[in-house]
């Protein structure tokens, strides 16, 4: 069957970071053996064959098992302590993406993810992290290091990651600010076509192209993606990667609409509920994209 999800082919690289929806996990992590499993006896392997190593532990900060008297606190019972001061004046928005190295203990000092073992940053949107993330992220600003220590209620309270009381230390990289909501969120602007399905569209940014796309071409775009309210439910400017699919797996107004581009161009398109994702998973109602066809493949 055809796909006609956009938002699966982007949600999608959230899922690669273990993230689905405001309470999912923050980056990925080590997986957490299942219970009776620490303790059973292990059969030696046979000659010759090399054990893979396990990833190296960091050590747990002295205060892991309790909040110190120094910490500061929130109203939400989240609590945290500057370890390094940062460089920037700007702290960033629930619905920004931010590069960050971190590091997740438990309280009794065992380390379940670090992305400074895996030697690579994890970025991801604030407003896809668990609430203890996403709250305490925006007390940063870019350099700055800080632990947090989040209460159960914040973290993976009933669902899939380790339970209780979590503490991580944070170094905030970078910070990939959401694009602006757009004026003509609400409905299309008078200056905007329309074409006979219903979909109305106008032209940002002209590009330097001449070919247009056709109904099957793979081509790579810039996207974001907001609801007639101004909530913006998804965009590959806050992951700060491109995106290439096949116009015919996508949604009937984004295939249509790309098709009336050429490279380099930034449209706004305005897609109709009957051609995005009506009775199907993903936002509803009228959609409206800003998209940005960088390549025709």
């Amino acid at each position: 069957m055809k796909t006609t999800l956009l938002f699966v082919v982007a949600a999608f690289a959230l899922s690669l970071l273990g993230c689905k929806g405001s309470d999912a996990p923050p980056p990925p992590k080590a997986d957490v053996p299942k219970a009776g499993e620490a303790g059973r006896p292990q059969t030696p392997p046979p000659p010759n064959v090399v054990r893979a190593p396990e990833a190296p532990q960091l050590p747990a900060p002295p205060d892991v098992a309790a909040v110190p008297a120094d910490a500061q606190k929130t109203s939400s019972g989240l609590a945290s302590k500057v370890l390094q001061a940062g460089q920037g004046t700007v702290h960033p928005k629930a619905e920004d993406a931010v590069k960050v190295h971190y590091t997740g203990w438990t309280t009794d000092g065992k380390m379940f993810d670090s992305s400074v073992v895996r030697e690579k940053p994890a970025t991801f949107p604030l407003n896809r992290v668990i609430p203890g993330w996403t709250e305490g992220v925006q007390l940063m600003v870019t350099g700055e290091k800080r632990r947090f220590w989040i209460p159960e209620e914040l973290a993976y309270k009933g669902r899939r990651g380790p339970q209780g009381m979590l503490v991580f230390d944070v170094e905030l990289i970078d910070i990939l600010a959401a694009p602006p909501v757009p004026p003509d969120v609400q409905a299309p602007p008078k200056d905007a076509k329309k074409t006979p399905s219903g979909l109305s569209w106008k032209i940002l940014k002209k590009g330097s192209g001449t070919a247009h796309p056709g109904p099957t071409s793979k081509v790579t775009v810039h996207y974001s993606g907001w609801t007639t309210d101004g909530k913006m439910f998804d965009s590959s400017v806050t992951r700060g990667e491109p995106i290439t699919f096949p116009l015919d797996g996508v949604i009937p107004g984004w295939t249509e609409g790309v098709q009336l581009m050429v490279e380099g161009d930034k449209a706004r398109l305005w897609i109709p509920e009957e051609l995005a994702y009506k009775g199907r998973p993903g936002p509803q109602g009228m959609l409206v994209f800003d998209v940005e066809l960088l390549k025709i493949q």
